[in-house]
């Protein structure tokens, strides 16, 4: 009989092996942090120093979305967010579908529902135009 350690006895891998998990877990913590800021600060800015939720109109959104600086703060709270969401929840189906059938087409609706609302807040974002009549 071998060792237990001996190279003989050690397994072959017959695939390659990712980090993906591990590139997930590490993009949610720091997504996690980057949206505190940007929800924290964005919600500061607009209830504080702006003069409350009661001023936030059309005409508003069109004088903010003027910048460049607000267009980009905006679209990345919106892709941090959605893909920070996304992750988890697809962690979440990972965790608790056990048919490996089901967990293939909850993900499919996952992330078919992810891209929609990025490429629809996008093109929201990247269109507006402020002199609609």
């Amino acid at each position: 009989m071998e060792a237990p350690r001996s190279p003989q006895r050690r397994p072959v891998r017959t695939k390659a092996r990712t980090n993906f998990e591990l590139y997930a877990w590490l993009f949610m913590r720091v997504s996690g942090i980057l949206l505190v800021f940007l929800v924290l600060g964005h919600l500061f800015i607009m209830n504080i120093l702006d003069g409350g939720v009661q001023r936030i109109g059309f005409g508003f959104v069109a004088g903010r979305w003027a910048s460049p600086f607000w267009r980009t703060w905006d679209l990345l709270m919106l892709v941090l967010a959605e893909l920070h969401g996304t992750n988890g929840l697809r962690t979440v189906i990972n965790d608790y579908a056990e048919r490996p059938q089901t967990r293939f087409w909850l993900k499919m609706l996952l992330y078919v529902s992810a891209f929609l609302v990025i490429s629809l807040g996008s093109l929201v974002i990247f269109t507006f135009d402020p002199n609609i009549s």
